[in-house]
């Protein structure tokens, strides 16, 4: 059987058995093992299987992940994003959208301790979206601006998707961190750009200007952002400085994060079972998917279509710009019906070989990527932010999409502006690990 018929036949079985409901993880397993099927009598499935799956997991790289992962989860039971808006609303008073900018700024902030673009979204929400209403802001901007910064939490580092990507590609989460940093700002301003632009052209949807607050004032109602901005601080500091690695980051994030919980008087037996219960139930899917990935990334190797793909796409002749306009699309299309884990781990083997050939830093995909995941998120019927959303505000899901559709562009924008512009990406990575 020809490689092309090996390929549609392993996707239409992922595709049936995922539209029947089976588990993400479970469908890559199965589909790896149909894949074996068709790499030679010599090779066997499951010692193929069993050595796989324990040499992608038993890896010092993936420690980082529940750690970051109870970070956030350590933070999400804390008031972190009642005091986030309390402490940043003041400062906020002279910019055109006034308060709405707290909805970009906090999700920045928390997604810099969370690494979940989900709790992001719902941890900001659940403080901002009843604030805003409350003082006569238009719920529309609201809305999309909560769904569009929502998706920061996977952008700016420590993210579990550029933890997940970096394993996928073979390269280094620290440098994948550093990378994130300056789009992670150039996506905030974008999103802060469209907000004063709209509010400078619907001035009658604006409410009336707070009172202003004495200086003294705004400094007590920021004060209890300091141990957070610290823990932050300390966290980037590491990373940039080369003081520690991505998984001991994750370990005194982790400290952190229970110390700022004991400061906020948050850090109960019930909360600290909470969040590791939590984190347990999100590294075991994520783990899941990871073996899955493995396994049918194993068999497609044996089976050449990886490779087969790449020269066949190579054929084509498509310039660089061309071939990230039609991986941009097939992203967003993928983003229609998948999560972004899945998406990553789904289409790395087979686009990682095209990536190198057209010329592509491995480290500056990463961002793309996540970028793009960001969209899906964002993304009808399945984008996580708006069924996050969709509950917050009670809101049907077609006024939730609507109102992400400018954010949805601005991320379009801002592929196009790390597209053109790639040293953006490459810069702080290329600054702390000098060639």
């Amino acid at each position: 059987m020809e490689l092309l018929q090996i390929a549609l036949l392993l996707f239409v079985l992922l595709v049936a058995l995922l539209a029947g409901g089976l588990w993400i993880g479970i469908t890559l397993i199965a589909c790896g093992f149909a894949g074996m099927q068709f790499a030679g009598a010599t090779i066997p499935p499951g010692p193929v299987l069993a050595t796989t799956i324990w040499g992608n997991s038993a890896s010092w790289t993936l420690a980082a992940l529940p750690l970051f992962i109870w970070m956030g989860e350590i933070l999400f039971r804390t008031r972190l994003s009642e005091e986030m808006f309390r402490g940043l609303a003041p400062w906020l008073n002279w910019l055109p959208g006034r308060l709405m900018h707290v909805n970009v700024l906090a999700c920045g902030i928390f997604g810099s301790v969370s690494g979940s673009s989900a709790a992001t979204t719902a941890t900001v929400a659940k403080i901002a979206l009843p604030e805003l209403k409350k003082r006569g802001y238009d719920q529309m901007v609201s809305l999309g601006s909560l769904a569009g910064a929502g998706t920061l939490g996977i952008l700016i580092p420590p993210s579990i998707m550029m933890v997940i990507y970096a394993v996928q590609a073979n390269v280094s989460i620290i440098q994948v961190f550093l990378a994130g940093f300056i789009p992670g700002f150039i996506v905030m301003a974008l999103y802060s750009g469209y907000i004063v632009l709209w509010s400078l052209a619907n001035p009658d949807k604006q409410p009336p200007p707070e009172p202003k607050m004495p200086f003294r004032e705004k400094l007590r109602e920021s004060a209890k952002l300091i141990p957070t901005l610290l823990l932050i601080i300390l966290v980037f500091l590491s990373l940039l400085m080369g003081w520690a690695t991505a998984t001991e980051c994750a370990a005194w994030g982790v400290l952190g994060s229970l110390a700022i919980a004991w400061w906020h008087n948050a850090l109960t037996w019930d909360s600290f079972w909470a969040s590791v219960m939590g984190t347990v139930r999100v590294n075991c899917m994520i783990m899941l998917i990871l073996a899955g990935a493995s396994y049918m990334s194993t068999s497609m190797a044996y089976t050449g279509i990886p490779a087969a793909l790449a020269s066949w796409v190579d054929s084509f002749h498509l310039s660089p710009y061309a071939l990230i306009a039609a991986l941009t699309v097939m992203y967003i299309v993928l983003g229609t019906a998948l999560d972004g884990i899945s998406m990553i781990v789904l289409t790395t083997t087979i686009v990682i070989p095209m990536i190198k050939q057209a010329g592509f830093d491995l480290i500056w995909f990463g961002i793309f990527v996540v970028l793009v995941v960001e969209m899906a998120e964002v993304s009808p019927p399945v984008g996580f932010n708006l069924f996050v959303l969709q509950t917050m505000s009670g809101k049907d899901s077609n006024t939730v999409a609507k109102a992400s559709l400018p954010f949805f562009g601005l991320l379009v924008v801002a592929v196009a502006i790390i597209t053109v512009f790639p040293d953006i990406v490459m810069v702080l990575p290329r600054w702390v690990f000098p060639e």
